[in-house]
C-alpha cells in the first residue's frame, strides 16, 4: 500500500495497523508479514456482498474516529501477536464507500506454523469486529435507504431516511 493512499497508520515491531479511503492492495498486505521465519502466512478478506437478510445491498459506508479506531486495532495486533507468537500481523480497514466486491478489510499475519497463523487470524478478526469504533452503512437500492451498523456481523442497526444517511448514529 503506497503511503499515499494510508490516511492513519500505526506501526510496532512486525505489527501495521491502517485505515485508508483508497481500494486495499492485497499483494502489498500479504508481503508486509512475509518473513523467512515463517512457515505460513494467512490472509482473511472481507468483502462487500449484494444481499444482507434478502435485501439487496448497493454498496457498504464505513465511518470512524480514526485515533481511537487506531489504537484499538493496534491494541488488538499486540495482543494477537504475543498470545499467538505471531511472525508479523497487518490489520487493514477501508473507510468511506465500498462497492459491492471490493474488500472493506484485510487481516494478514505469518506465522511459523500454519495453526497459530489460523488461529491468530480469526481471532484477530473477531476481536476486530467487537472492538474496533468503526460504523457501517448498508445502503439498499430504492427508497428503502440504509442502516447504520456497529461493525459487527448481523449486528441490529438503525434504519435511516435518505437525509439521516450522511452520518453514523451517536
Amino acid at each position: 500500500m503506497s503511503q499515499q493512499s494510508v490516511y492513519e497508520q500505526l506501526n510496532d515491531e512486525g505489527i501495521s495497523v491502517f485505515l485508508t479511503h483508497a481500494a486495499l492492495d492485497i499483494p502489498s498486505v500479504v508481503a508486509s508479514v512475509k518473513s523467512p521465519e515463517a512457515g505460513a502466512v494467512v490472509l482473511f478478506a472481507g468483502t462487500t456482498r449484494d444481499n444482507f437478510g434478502g435485501k439487496p445491498v448497493t454498496h457498504l459506508e464505513y465511518s470512524s474516529y480514526p485515533p481511537l479506531a487506531l489504537k484499538t486495532m493496534l491494541s488488538i495486533a499486540q495482543s494477537m501477536k504475543q498470545k499467538h507468537a505471531l511472525t508479523a500481523i497487518t490489520m487493514a480497514h477501508r473507510l468511506g464507500v465500498v462497492p459491492v466486491a471490493e474488500e472493506s478489510i484485510l487481516i494478514a499475519v505469518s506465522a511459523p506454523h500454519r495453526h497459530v497463523a489460523w488461529m491468530g487470524g480469526e481471532e484477530a478478526l473477531e476481536m476486530c469486529k467487537e472492538k474496533v469504533e468503526i460504523w457501517k452503512l448498508e445502503e439498499f437500492g430504492g427508497d428503502e435507504g440504509g442502516i447504520w451498523r456497529a461493525n459487527r456481523d448481523g449486528a441490529r442497526g438503525a434504519p435511516l431516511d435518505a437525509a439521516d444517511a450522511s452520518h453514523p448514529p451517536s
